[in-house]
């Protein structure tokens, strides 16, 4: 990967070999159908974040438990962590509009990255939403993984034949890609 660089005018660009756009679509997509809302579809534009958040109210309960999926608890957290009743009001009135924001930030990051790698150029929005789904990406990842503030150490434990190896070596790579891009957004 060709690290990202700010562009005159704002924005930023890089460019990425076929496998890595592969991956990232492939991670990206993940992201998008954990978090798609399971009653309504997806909303079509982020400014209907409201509008979900105002169903949410009229229609009563929505999802006021926490998922049960540990990757969908860890993209969706309680609101408050020592309240289960107010954890669920708010959940339910948030849930909605969180999962399309999340679901949006990963559909631009589809949209924006070529299917066959190349060079990328984003504006600042679609390099913000890149940096929400990157996150989410490794949010996932990281709680498949298990991986802890020592990640190096338990990183380094593994033998290049574990097959947790690889996944490590991929949260890896994403975060030099987030920094990457945060770098040159400044």
């Amino acid at each position: 990967m060709e690290p990202f660089r700010s562009v005159r005018g704002g924005g930023v660009r890089a460019s990425l070999a076929a496998a890595e756009a592969s991956l990232l679509r492939s991670l990206a997509g993940q992201i998008m159908a954990l978090v798609e809302p399971e009653e309504a579809g997806v909303l079509a534009d982020p400014a209907d974040t409201e509008l979900a958040t105002l169903e949410a109210m009229v229609h009563g309960p929505g999802a006021e438990q926490p998922p049960d999926d540990p990757v969908l608890a860890r993209l969706l957290p309680d609101g408050y962590r020592d309240d289960p009743e107010s954890a669920g009001e708010f959940r339910k009135y948030t849930e909605p509009a969180l999962r399309s924001v999340k679901y949006q930030a990963a559909r631009e990051l589809m949209d924006t990255l070529p299917e066959e790698g190349g060079r990328i150029q984003l504006t600042k929005d679609q390099a913000l939403s890149w940096l929400k789904a990157l996150n989410d990406v490794r949010l996932a990842l990281g709680v498949r993984l298990g991986v802890t503030e020592e990640f190096e150490e338990q990183w380094s434990r593994l033998k290049p034949d574990d097959p947790q190896w690889t996944s490590f070596e991929v949260y890896a790579w994403l975060g030099a890609v987030q920094e990457s891009l945060v770098q040159a957004m400044h």
